[in-house]
């Protein structure tokens, strides 16, 4: 049984990490000078940087329980409370969506110059949201933090983005609401099915009926494949990711779609085992699907960061083939990925951002030949390429070699279809750097690229040394993981009421 573990420190850490970015969006409205503006919202995000040092540090991994508890009525009528806390799972995410926010701002310093302070406030209100969604243990103060994203980045999108953006944030926000209604419907059924709680801990011990499960699991499962995106709901993924500024795909793809997998592993598996089951083959079915056909259509694209968008359909596709595996080596490899991609994507959106701020083309075969000009943009778009199609050494590897250690031990088909997806990955990847890289130039503005400068190199710096520090030191992850994911585990096993078959494969492969 999972504890929330209160007054870990002397102050509240993690309302300090919701309220901080908060506090300096509002000391933004009273700024007008656009320097002063950058300065001050890259200050605070450094800040909240900064205070994932004692959150990290005084992490206990030998434990699942939530730490750095906080606990504080809110609704009491509704028995709604203020409740946060962080487990190996989510205390990586939290420290991931503080360091792309410092990038997001620090490449966005010039590429931003209409309304510099609305877009520095929603980052920062951006932020607060994601670190809200990642702490919350009580489902009511999840819902609340979760429909306050939507609001910044659509206005990231909609505001700062491309020619088509208003298209691609309704799109972005219709689907996402959608999901997110059905949702709500579930979340209410919930409280009344549980004993008119939303203590999300509580719930986790409380077995409910296997048909109520069943319908349940659907309405959360619509908001979070939506979210991942899954194929066939991942249509609005390419638009957004086109349209968005560059600091809006960095988030988007680092973070944003990570909330979806996030909530596979926070809710619908330790809430509704026996539906888990029930749906597994459909979701493992989707994910090989999601793992090929963005593969192809990544082979497919002109654009530039278009490739990338349909590339983490496919890299996604692996994230739910592992979580959905059901077995320790799977979920592991699951959530590494997830960690992974948000290094690489990123990194690799920040390299189209780069460019496209020198050339104002997203389109492949207007840069050919371009690594003599720009040989250290060159280098850094060389590792994360490499880094994304898996390289050993390289943090990619690790991620998909243990999802399909552990899809291989759930079902080897699965896990045999998805081994393409690496070589079809492999394959626009390598090809999307040479088109890019190498050959003669062909576009007589790329004679005078200017390389990256060292702001650039300084927010790209981070990415590179993680891309490295993962492929060598993946236990570095695991070990902060290990104990939340194995109790998890344990808690489907426990739970589950219709599944004998697969509760004995669970207990042969969980740690004892």
């Amino acid at each position: 049984m999972l504890e929330l573990k209160l007054h870990q420190l002397e102050y509240p850490l993690l309302s300090l990490m919701i309220f901080i970015p908060v506090l300096g969006a509002f000391l933004l409205l009273f700024i007008r000078n656009a320097a002063f503006v950058r300065l001050i919202a890259l200050a605070f995000s450094i800040i909240e940087l900064g205070l994932c040092m004692p959150l990290l540090m005084s992490f206990d991994s030998s434990t699942p329980h939530m730490q750095f508890g906080e606990s504080i009525p809110w609704i009491e009528a509704w028995n709604i409370n203020y409740r946060l806390g962080v487990d190996g799972i989510s205390i990586l995410f939290v420290a991931l969506t503080t360091l792309l926010t410092v990038i997001s701002i620090m490449v966005s310093w010039t590429a931003i110059q209409d309304r510099v302070r609305e877009f520095m406030i929603a980052m920062l209100f951006l932020e607060a949201a994601i670190v809200g969604v990642f702490v919350s243990l009580d489902l009511f103060l999840f819902y609340v933090f979760w429909e306050a994203m939507l609001i910044p980045m659509y206005l990231l999108i909609g505001i700062w983005g491309g020619p088509n953006r208003l298209y691609a944030a309704v799109k972005f926000f219709l689907y996402t609401l959608v999901g997110s209604v059905l949702m709500l419907v579930a979340i209410i059924a919930v409280y009344f099915a549980a004993g008119h709680t939303f203590d999300v801990l509580a719930i986790m011990n409380y077995k409910f009926d296997r048909t109520f499960q069943l319908w349940a699991f659907a309405a959360f499962f619509a908001a979070f494949a939506v979210k991942v995106p899954m194929f066939p709901v991942h249509t609005w993924l390419p638009d957004a990711h086109v349209e968005a500024p560059t600091a809006g795909s960095i988030i988007l793809a680092g973070i944003l779609i990570k909330m979806g997998a996030y909530g596979f592993l926070r809710f619908s598996l330790p809430f509704f085992p026996d539906a888990t089951i029930a749906w597994t083959p459909a979701i493992m079915a989707l994910s090989v699907i999601a793992i090929i056909y963005g593969a192809y259509m990544a082979f497919a694209q002109t654009d530039f960061k278009k490739l990338i968008a349909y590339s983490s359909v496919s890299h996604m596709g692996f994230v739910t083939l592992g979580i959905f595996a059901l077995n320790l080596q799977g979920m592991e490899g699951g959530i590494l990925q997830m960690l992974n991609h948000g290094v690489s994507t990123g990194a690799l959106f920040l390299a189209v951002g780069v460019i496209y701020e020198r050339t104002h083309t997203r389109l492949i075969a207007d840069y050919g030949g371009i690594a003599a000009k720009v040989p250290v943009y060159a280098a850094f778009l060389l590792i994360v390429t490499l880094s994304s199609i898996g390289l050993p050494g390289m943090n990619g590897f690790i991620g998909e070699f243990t999802i399909l250690l552990g899809a291989f031990l759930h079902y080897k088909p699965y896990a045999v279809i998805a081994s393409l997806g690496i070589i079809l990955g492999a394959g626009y990847m390598l090809w999307l750097y040479q088109r890019i890289a190498f050959g003669k130039i062909t576009n007589p503005h790329n004679e005078h690229l200017a390389d990256m400068n060292t702001r650039e190199v300084i927010a790209a710096l981070p990415l590179v040394a993680l891309v490295f520090f993962i492929g060598l030191y993946p236990n570095a992850a695991f070990g902060v993981m290990h104990a939340s994911v194995a109790n998890l585990l344990q808690q489907v096993n426990a739970k589950m009421q219709a599944a004998p078959a697969i509760a004995q494969t669970l207990n042969g492969i969980l740690p004892h």
